[in-house]
């Protein structure tokens, strides 16, 4: 039986209860799709993922990748390379891709929607299928020839990969000494070597494009002196695609990690031998500005896996607290004789299991609404919405990604372990579930495309300082006319209110410190201590809005059909509002006396 259970109920009632996406399909650049193709396709993705794509899940753990030392080739088990045939097949690749290559024009919600059950079912599907996106990249910014290329790596299905880690440069990508030098013909030779390659090889496309930051002799140091490159692992014929000779691009290690292991994470070496030749995207000197396109999709897929295991770990602990006996009933425990019962009926289980439904539905309401507001910018770019208007989306948008990302990577890692694999018992801790591979799997979705601290201080200072308050406040106040809205639901309203106001607070002395800091650099401090957990109490906030909302909705269809369901929507909110927002004002009164002293405490004292 398939590992995978997609949750579409839940998906269906976010996209056309919540966020009433039927409103524009057949308008705009949508008018071709209405909401019985969109479903249509969602349905069909489900059967896909429940069944063709997490058959290999398994044997993608347990089999991993080989690698050829020698030729420096990478092939993968077949039984994934069966799935991701099945996946190619499909069209699927191209919900990434510009009509004018033959892709599909669909809302970003209903692609995120759909990324939501390949990510969950098998996730290196759709790490390895990157190519389709990094194609639209090379379309949206590349010279015509560049737009060539574009066209073969859709037509001809080629991979991608995106290298920006060095060896002595992680995090600090401006650090970077790959070195890129001109060539008369208007090629580049790249010389260096990069880390943690994911997707560096692989027997499942003919060609490769590697998208490369490297430095251009001369130019300055920092990210500003970075250029991108396109460098494909075999040259190609730019009028027919045809592959030539192998270019100087070699896999030289493959990491052994924790979990995540049929995704070949590589170390990679450019020119040691022979020529890595490139072209440089666009014929712009403009690096990381260009690359920071592909960063910025990659952080919505990883926040997107993150949030789909939770909920396939949720989805499978549920089952499982339906079926295991053990135990009588609490109020029954001083009669022996009393039957044994599902451990659903255990107040701690279900306290755990309300936990993960509460969070793995919140998120996904956070996932979907972040997708609205790109359709949002899609459809205003293609009607000629006012600027501003524009630019305001385009802020929403920035500032949300950290918390998909952040939020959503850290909540879902954390809770798949204390939660859903301890529904378990014992039985968690063995291979015979897929709990234990879940959490190996998603913990990297902390780390990769910048870690949760890196998040969070991008969060503060580029999203709210840099933004000047402009998005987090939009956001907010749309968050406080909710709260202030009454009805059904209108003590939990007032809760989430004042989190709100709290929020606000820790926001304000963070910009204070921020503020202070020209004075007294050291206030820096005490905003670099408090980042991660602003994010997160930002997170638990916006959380709180969508279930609630989620829970107005369903108010008023609680009496009708699937009235369990709806129930359920409400339970949700009620208890996240109650249990989960109280620790914002603790949040708020230890950034409030923050003093910054730990950063004084000698290294030998740790």
């Amino acid at each position: 039986m398939s590992h995978y259970r997609a949750n579409l109920k839940d998906i269906e009632f976010c996209l056309f209860d919540l966020l009433d996406r039927e409103s524009i399909l057949g308008t705009s650049i949508y008018k071709d799709l209405d909401r019985e193709t969109a479903m249509g396709m969602l349905e069909e993705v489900k059967r896909l993922t429940e069944n063709d794509l997490a058959a290999s899940f398994i044997d993608g753990d347990r089999i991993g990748t080989v690698f050829n030392k020698e030729s420096g080739d990478i092939t993968l088990p077949e039984s994934f390379k069966k799935s991701y045939r099945a996946y190619i097949d499909g069209d699927w690749g191209k919900v990434d891709v510009p009509a004018e290559l033959g892709g599909m024009l669909i809302p970003p919600s209903l692609r995120w929607a759909i990324a939501e059950m390949v990510l969950g079912s098998n996730p290196s599907i759709h790490i390895y299928a990157s190519g389709f996106a990094f194609a639209q990249v090379a379309y949206v910014l590349g010279t015509e020839e560049q737009k060539k290329l574009a066209k073969f790596m859709v037509d001809k299905e080629w991979g991608a990969t995106m290298m920006l880690t060095e060896p002595d440069a992680g995090s600090d990508v401006g650090a970077g000494r790959s070195k890129a030098v001109q060539q008369p013909d208007g090629t580049w030779h790249i010389t260096g070597t990069k880390r943690f390659i994911t997707s560096g090889d692989a027997d499942i496309y003919e060609n490769i494009i590697h998208f490369v930051l490297a430095r251009p002799e001369g130019h300055k140091p920092g990210t500003k002196g970075l250029s991108l490159f396109l460098i494909p692992k075999f040259i190609y014929d730019q009028e027919t695609g045809v592959l030539g000779k192998r270019n100087g691009v070699y896999v030289t290690n493959v990491e052994d990690k924790m979990g995540l292991n049929v995704s070949a994470t590589c170390e990679m070496n450019l020119g040691e031998h022979e020529p890595a030749v490139g072209y440089l995207l666009g014929e712009v000197h403009d690096g990381i500005a260009q690359m920071f396109k592909i960063i910025e999709f990659a952080r919505m897929m990883v926040g997107t896996k993150a949030i789909a295991t939770l909920s396939a770990g949720y989805k499978n602990a549920l089952e499982y607290a339906k079926t295991r006996i053990q135990g009588p009933d609490m109020v029954s425990m001083t009669d022996k004789a009393s039957p044994r019962v599902a451990i659903i009926k255990h107040p701690d289980v279900r306290r755990s299991l309300m936990v993960q439904k509460a969070y793995a539905e919140g998120m996904r309401a956070l996932v979907l609404y972040t997708a609205s507001i790109q359709d949002a910018i899609a459809i205003g770019r293609a009607d000629g919405l006012d600027e501003d208007k524009l630019n305001d989306l385009e802020a929403l948008n920035d500032l949300l990604l950290p918390i998909v990302k952040g939020y959503g990577s850290e909540k879902s890692w954390v809770l798949l372990g204390t939660e859903s694999l301890q529904t378990f018992g014992g039985s968690g801790f063995t291979t015979d579930w897929p709990l234990e591979q879940y959490v190996r799997d998603a913990k990297i979705d902390t780390l990769y495309e910048g870690t949760t601290a890196i998040q969070g201080l991008d969060f503060f200072f580029r999203k709210i300082v840099k933004d000047r308050g402009r998005a987090i406040g939009l956001i907010s106040k749309e968050m406080a006319a909710f709260a202030a809205s009454g009805g059904l639901l209108a003590e939990d309203k007032a809760l989430f209110g004042k989190a709100l106001e709290e929020v606000g607070a820790m926001i304000s002395t963070l910009v204070g410190h921020a503020l202070s800091s020209q004075e007294e650099p050291k206030d820096l401090y005490k905003i670099g201590l408090n980042t991660t957990r602003l994010l997160m109490a930002v997170g638990d906030v916006v959380i709180a809005w969508l279930l609630l909302r989620q829970a107005e909705i369903a108010s008023g269809k609680v009496d009708g059909r699937d009235k369990d369901f709806y129930l359920g929507k409400i339970t949700a909110a009620k208890y996240f509002v109650s249990h989960f927002l109280p620790h914002i004002a603790a949040d708020r009164a230890i950034i409030e006396a923050e003093s910054g002293s730990l950063m004084e405490l000698p290294e030998a004292a740790f």
